[in-house]
């Protein structure tokens, strides 16, 4: 009875903060994009397979499959959805972007941009065909094709930290709550952002990339925690969370090795860990009893500050991308 009672406490005070009435939660409640790319309905009138029902495998072999002039015609014909599809050939999704995103990201290499909703984009910095290390970094609340400042420049430290020799991708792939309000204490957006991530993952591994080490930050480690037992990851490594749906490592299904870190003086640490009647996302992966490897974080400050040049945190997480640190 005590038990519950400490539970059901946690749990109004959850409550109570997501309403606003601690003053920090504000946000707008968002409708998450999934499913097939925009321009489907025009590629499966075109007569091609439907991008729905087609693994990234099989993506992949019927792009191996067209020969050079059938994939031109793609990307001619239909580069909304070439430049979406994961499995798809790196060089052609990242020339189809560069038509529909019409110069919104000159100079960069796009290999995901989605118009839909808020709009969604996945950078890429380095060559993601040849790297030997991979690098995703999975960006939480307020992040999407408008708002990528902060998750490219935290992409940039990385592959700055790294030596260039890890491939790094911002991945703001999915619908991000706005704000930090119900949908980011609740598991919605999150459910179906890790679709996309174990899809993307996959996507990699189907055109011959290596597997990556996904950095979660924030709202995004909820998203990395619910695809764990899907995606394909060296590391998982959870920056900034408010948990990550499970209890400990075993419940996170996942043979990837599992990190977290947090700083001193990190807001996210007023936030209860907690996960009751659909509120709250659980146990505080820097928890002891989480199981997870700690990522030293005492130099890092506030919310944002873990990929900050010079930090210890970022220092780790290069070692990390490089498969170097154990």
């Amino acid at each position: 009875m005590r038990r519950f009672t400490r539970t059901l406490a946690a749990a109004v005070l959850t409550a109570t903060m997501v309403a606003g009435t601690a003053g920090w939660a504000s946000g707008n409640p968002q409708r998450p994009v999934t499913g097939s790319p925009a321009g489907t309905a025009a590629w499966v009138a075109d007569g091609l397979p439907d991008p729905g029902s087609l693994t990234p495998d099989q993506v992949a072999a019927y792009f191996q499959g067209l020969g050079e002039a059938g994939r031109q015609r793609l990307l001619r014909e239909h580069p909304d959805v070439v430049g979406n599809l994961d499995g798809a050939p790196l060089a052609l999704r990242y020339a189809a972007n560069a038509r529909t995103s019409r110069g919104r990201f000159a100079g960069q290499q796009v290999l995901a941009y989605d118009p839909r909703g808020r709009g969604q984009a996945v950078l890429v910095l380095g060559d993601l065909a040849t790297a030997a290390h991979v690098a995703v970094i999975v960006p939480g609340s307020d992040t999407d094709a408008d708002h990528l400042t902060k998750l490219r420049d935290k992409a940039i430290a990385l592959y700055e930290a790294a030596g260039g020799r890890t491939a790094v991708v911002a991945w703001a792939g999915y619908t991000t709550p706005v704000g930090v309000g119900l949908d980011a204490a609740t598991g919605t957006l999150a459910e179906a952002g890790a679709a996309r991530l174990v899809r993307f993952t996959r996507g990699l591994r189907a055109v011959g990339a290596a597997e990556p080490a996904l950095f979660c930050h924030s709202y995004g480690s909820v998203v990395c925690g619910l695809a764990a037992g899907g995606v394909r990851a060296t590391d998982l490594v959870a920056i900034a969370s408010p948990g990550m749906r499970a209890d400990d490592v075993a419940g996170l299904g996942t043979g990837a090795r599992v990190w977290a870190a947090k700083d001193p003086d990190d807001w996210i640490d007023r936030v209860p860990n907690v996960e009751f009647a659909g509120l709250g996302h659980g146990t505080d992966p820097t928890d002891p009893a989480f199981g997870a490897r700690r990522v030293p974080a005492a130099d890092a400050h506030g919310h944002d500050g873990y990929f900050t040049p010079g930090t210890s945190s970022l220092r780790a997480f290069a070692a990390i991308a490089e498969g170097a640190a154990r």
